[in-house]
């Protein structure tokens, strides 16, 4: 199998849609119990939400990356802090939603010294209530649409128009969807995280999850298991396994959006779904080796150097 995947020299544009959130992280000895107290190792503030990781991860690895969704007033604190690391990567902002008196979701997380996150949002429930700018501008020089499963509300007829222009769309399942979902046929690619998946298709196999939201869609379907590594369907239905990479953990936070940033992106370079699978894997544990949620996310030559040589740089 060939695992040479350098970055093209006209990187495709991934639009990503999503809610950016502001983030306070802490890192813990242990996340406190109710009516507890813990003092925290380090903070940092960050900005985070599954599509803004996603495109930061894209961005790392050698793609463009735009991002779409509702966003909290534009006078707001948290609006101003996310614009500017959004520049900072190079993440086109055109296309984000400020809603007037609403406040941009914000999070509390927690990393345990396993690396494990334990996260609070606040998101108002008026975010969900956005209208997405005219399709024709939201898909003029789009290569692929990376969205996350409880965004469908406000972005489903656009995907499903994006499927219509042969313009791949890749969903993150991290919430159980109904099985009448409209993104279920609205998409090229569902990548499911392992418990919504058995929650989805209500049994507790994930293989067998697989299999049974098979026979109600036609995209590809996979399922992330982090260190077990990732499940998934072949062309012929058959299950299949993508090994993960073996690495010291210290922060899971947005290791799986980088995953799928970095599995859209392979998606867009024409990487078959074997070689796609891996580059998004060895992607994601990288991203665990250091703390900082996506800001950790590897640059391409990192990347490829886990992929030839199955070991993190020195």
């Amino acid at each position: 199998m060939n695992f040479h995947t350098a970055a093209p020299k006209i990187p495709p544009r991934i639009l990503c849609i999503g809610i950016p959130v502001r983030d306070l992280t802490f890192r813990v000895g242990g996340v406190p119990g109710r009516g507890s107290k813990e003092n925290a190792t380090h903070f940092d503030e960050i900005c985070g939400g599954n599509a803004l990781n996603a495109a930061i991860g894209i961005v790392r690895l050698g793609g463009r990356a735009s991002i779409c969704g509702p966003m909290g007033d534009v006078r707001e604190t948290s609006t101003r802090f996310i614009f500017e690391k959004l520049a900072h990567e190079g993440i086109e902002t055109k296309h984000l939603i400020h809603m007037p008196g609403l406040v941009t979701p914000i999070s509390s997380v927690m990393v345990d010294p396993s690396g494990e996150r334990t996260i609070v949002t606040f998101r108002d429930p008026e975010l969900w209530k956005v209208h997405l700018p005219l399709t024709d501008e939201l898909l003029e020089d789009c290569a692929a649409i990376l969205t996350e499963s409880r965004c469908a509300g406000f972005c489903t007829d656009l995907c499903a128009e994006a499927r219509r222009r042969g313009i791949p769309v890749v969903v993150d399942v991290d919430r159980a969807m109904s099985l009448r979902e409209g993104l279920l046929t609205a998409s090229s690619h569902l990548v499911f995280s392992s418990e919504p998946l058995q929650e989805t298709a209500d049994v507790t196999d994930d293989g067998q999850a697989l299999t049974k939201i098979a026979k109600l869609t036609p995209s590809f379907l996979a399922g992330t298991r982090g260190p077990k590594g990732t499940i998934w369907l072949d062309a012929q239905g058959h299950l299949q396994e993508t090994q993960a990479f073996p690495v010291h953990t210290v922060d899971t936070l947005g290791a799986g959006d980088v995953f799928h940033g970095a599995f859209t992106l392979a998606i867009t370079e024409s990487q078959d779904i074997p070689t796609a699978l891996r580059f998004a894997s060895a992607a994601a544990a990288l991203k665990c080796t250091r703390f900082g949620g996506a800001f950790a996310a590897p640059q391409r030559a990192e990347v490829e150097e886990l992929l030839s040589t199955g070991r993190p740089a020195a």
